[in-house]
Parts: structure tokens; sequence; C-alpha cells
């Protein structure tokens, strides 16, 4: 039978303003480690510390823009949008334009041992 899941787990976030991240499927909300899907509120002006992830992370925005950057430059992801981020890359993800509200897919699931940020 399927299951419901009633509600997300919110998840503490990096970054130097509060972000939200609620977790619907993952090792925090319901023990998969396979994949996560988290839907993430961040404030105009937020950037996270950059790092290097083991996981691949899907992206897609629903409202606002997302700016991406990696060492090969930057993208702007508007809302209705994706970006892939693959394991190994380095990426800095931030919302300096205005509030941004996205989803995160990552494979396998999120895993703070598993993200490697950069010293702050």
């Amino acid at each position: 039978m399927p299951e419901l899941i009633a509600a997300p787990k919110t998840i503490p976030a990096a970054g130097s303003k509060p972000k939200r991240i609620d977790e619907y499927v993952g090792a925090v909300s319901t023990g998969e480690t396979g994949i996560s899907v988290a839907h993430m509120r961040s404030p105009a002006g937020w950037v996270e510390p950059g790092q290097r992830p083991d996981f691949t992370e899907y992206t897609l925005v629903l409202k606002g823009e997302l700016r991406v950057e990696s060492e090969q430059g930057e993208l702007w992801v508007k809302a209705g949008q994706a970006v892939v981020q693959r394991p190994g890359e380095w990426v800095r993800y931030s919302t300096p334009n205005g509030d941004c509200e996205y989803v995160a897919i990552c494979s396998p699931a999120f895993s703070p041992d598993a993200v490697h940020r950069d010293p702050e």
C-alpha cells in the first residue's frame, strides 16, 4: 500500500540568513538513504557556503531565482527552470535578488557528512 507522508521534518540549514528546509523523503524524515526530496525557502540575501557534495542534486525553482556558482562560472535559475549539480562539483547557492522557493532532490539522500562545505 502507498505510504502517506503527512508532514515534512525541518532540517537546520547553513548560510548567512535562516533558510527553511522541509524534507519530505530522506535520511532525516523517513530513513530513506537512496534519495531525499526537500522543499527549500530562502530569504533575499541568503548565501550558502561553497561545497563539493558526494551526491547529485536536482534543483527545481518554484518562485524567484537561485544563483548557482561553480568553478566554470555562474547560472541564474528562474521559476520554472531546474539545474543539476553532479557529485564532486564545487557549487555555491545564493538568493541575492529576493526570496526563492525551490525543491531539491538529492541522490543518494542528503547527509551532512557528504556535503563537504568550504570553511566559513
